[in-house]
């Protein structure tokens, strides 16, 4: 569970979010279905504790992130981006099981030696999808991962994504300004307004 409680957040005379509370529960993928500007990636970072905030958020850290870029280690192979963010303590044997394991989800295995350079912008959205499941953390926030994908691909990464998680449930954040992607992948969609941002419409799948 995430819980957000009164959480406020402003840039000089611009309130991005002002006493905002909700409560994002285990194992959902909830949608922040907006415009742009509305203050949706702000309320990932303040989730995350990469921003500072006034208020209350309750959730268990670490979390994972994916961002709109792959932002893959260019000169780490595609095996190498997935099992740097393993924990060191973990035995190598362990660590092979893990990477190759959710490479293998992806479609990918036999791209494990490949660099970020080798690799379509499809395929490189499938690693950084890899890299956040092989990462333990029980919290997924995702920014408009599928941004720039033509809708065909867009919708064949999506479905990777939603197998994946049905064999590693967390609960997902998933942030977009499509109303295909929210439809498609999401259980509950808060469709938000702002600034200050607000929701205006809650709606379960």
């Amino acid at each position: 569970m995430i819980k957000v409680e009164n959480l406020s957040i402003q840039y000089g005379s611009l309130k991005v979010l002002e006493k905002f509370n909700y409560v994002f529960h285990p194992n959902d993928i909830t949608v922040l279905y907006g415009p742009s500007g509305c203050g949706k990636t702000t309320l990932l970072n303040a989730i995350a504790g990469t921003i500072s905030y006034e208020g209350l958020i309750k959730a268990k850290k670490p979390v994972s992130y994916i961002f709109q870029e792959d932002r893959l280690l260019p000169w780490m192979s595609v095996y190498e981006n997935i099992a740097y963010v393993l924990d060191n303590s973990i035995d190598e044997e362990s660590k092979y099981d893990k990477v190759m394991h959710n490479l293998t989800l992806v479609g990918l295995a036999d791209q494990k030696d490949a660099y970020p350079s080798q690799l379509s912008g499809g395929m490189k959205r499938r690693v950084s999808i890899a890299r956040a499941f092989a990462f333990p953390g029980e919290i997924l926030l995702m920014d408009e991962p599928f941004k720039g994908l033509d809708k065909a691909l867009k919708e064949q990464i999506m479905s990777d994504f939603l197998k994946i998680w049905e064999n590693d449930k967390r609960s997902v954040i998933f942030v977009t300004h499509d109303e295909n992607e929210a439809n498609f992948i999401g259980h509950k969609i808060l469709h938000l307004k702002g600034l200050p941002m607000e929701i205006i419409h809650e709606k379960q799948l």
